[in-house]
């Protein structure tokens, strides 16, 4: 196995006086099971580049202006692209186009306190108020709770973007504290107690910031650039929270309103404030493959820590989510590892293959629209499953004639009602 960037990080943040030991945390409750499946890229199928197009078209047709798709496989490079990434000046969508990539960011955050567990700096059985005192009003909450969306902390998002465009308007320029995004938070109710119950939150991995932030004495971005960003080479991958720029050259995003017929909303430029260490990072296709390229092939973490993060508890039929990190189940019987986005105007897959031999990013540039974001599930079973038996004339989820299966792909799990993650 390659350790070389893991090594890397163990230079850049072990102290002179000691080495990581590399040793397990304790393991969760038995319901909630480790990764058994080892499909490895050498027995996937050749990925379905005409099916890949297809679901990108479709994806035009359903109310995204462009978009696009690359697929790394064992340094075979295969991209693929469709409509515009600026309505103004209607310049095609490529895959150089950097762009928000909202939830994907979590994964980001993870790996850095997982980091931190193998410096002996964070334990994951330990309570959040431990490292952050007076936090959270139940000492009962661990950063595995945080990590694994198990916390029971209200999602403050549902309040804050209850109506899609006049509430990204009244924050595309604020900036919040952590502390401020956690108390939007606490004035809810809890929706289970700590452990009991799965319940995805951006709430959680706020908390996720403040740990990094806390234990590091950096902030987020540093950790995030040192960490990852530099031992990667991940040229294209930026966090400038609270600037509200894509630096280079870019996608423009479009929010869909809630009204039907109204003008797409370009939200490009914001601060994402919002977010942070929920979902602020820019980055491109080559970048996040790279990434979980090297997440799953074990280059970033230890190997007992990498375990931890596939300590799956049931989503749905066909997802379940770990420590900052989701699987998902396709029809073919493979399973992928990474995780989704939303952010106002960008929705992104990416996910990789269980050896991190094959990845597959995929962009639409537009948000609040759940068609599109089920159809990009469509996205995972071209790249990975390949050319299947029997094709869906006019499926919503792929388009006309893409090969893919009939089985119905689940929709992502998001605040009720809103198509964003």
């Amino acid at each position: 196995m390659d350790r070389t960037v893991y090594r890397t990080v163990r230079r850049a943040t072990a102290s002179a006086a000691a080495l990581l030991t590399l040793t397990a945390v304790p393991a969760q409750a038995a319901t909630h099971g480790s990764d058994t499946t080892s499909t490895a890229a050498a027995t996937l199928p050749a990925p379905d580049m005409a099916g890949l197009r297809a679901v990108l078209r479709t994806l035009t047709t359903q109310g995204a202006p462009g978009a696009i798709a690359r697929i790394d496989d064992r340094g075979t490079v295969r991209t693929a692209a469709a409509g515009i990434d600026d309505r103004a000046t209607r310049r095609a969508i490529g895959d150089a186009d950097r762009f928000r990539i909202g939830s994907v960011t979590k994964s980001f955050s993870a790996v850095v306190l997982l980091q931190l567990v193998d410096a002996h700096k964070l334990n994951l059985d330990t309570s959040v108020d431990h490292y952050l005192p007076g936090l959270l009003p139940d000492t009962r909450i661990t950063v595995r709770h945080v990590l694994s969306h198990r916390s029971g902390l209200y999602d403050y998002t549902n309040t804050l973007f209850a109506s899609s465009v006049s509430g990204f308007e009244a924050v595309r320029d604020k900036v919040f504290t952590y502390r401020q995004l956690v108390q939007l938070s606490l004035r809810h109710a809890r929706t289970n107690a700590p452990g009991a119950a799965y319940s995805y939150s951006n709430t959680n991995f706020v908390v996720a910031g403040m740990l990094i932030e806390k234990l590091t004495g950096h902030s987020v971005g540093t950790e995030y650039r040192n960490r990852i960003i530099e031992p990667l080479r991940l040229r294209d991958t930026f966090y400038v929270h609270p600037d509200t720029k894509i630096p280079g050259r870019f996608a423009h995003g479009y929010l869909t309103p809630d009204r039907a017929g109204a003008p797409l909303v370009d939200a490009t430029n914001q601060t994402v404030s919002w977010a942070q260490s929920a979902g602020a990072i820019i980055s491109a296709t080559h970048d996040l493959n790279t990434f979980f390229s090297a997440l799953l092939g074990g280059r970033l973490t230890s190997a007992a820590q990498l375990a931890q993060m596939e300590r799956w508890t049931q989503v749905n039929s066909t997802t379940r989510y770990g420590l900052g990190l989701r699987r998902r189940d396709l029809s073919c019987g493979v399973s992928v590892y990474g995780h989704t986005g939303a952010v106002q105007g960008f929705y992104t897959y990416s996910f990789t293959s269980k050896d991190g031999r094959r990845s597959l990013t995929a962009l639409a540039n537009t948000s609040n629209n759940g068609t599109v974001l089920n159809t990009m599930a469509g996205t995972l079973e071209s790249a990975f499953c390949g050319k299947r038996t029997k094709a869906i004339q006019g499926s919503p989820l792929t388009g006309r004639g893409s090969s893919v299966t009939e089985r119905k792909v689940a929709y992502e799990d998001i605040a009720p009602g809103i198509a964003r993650d």
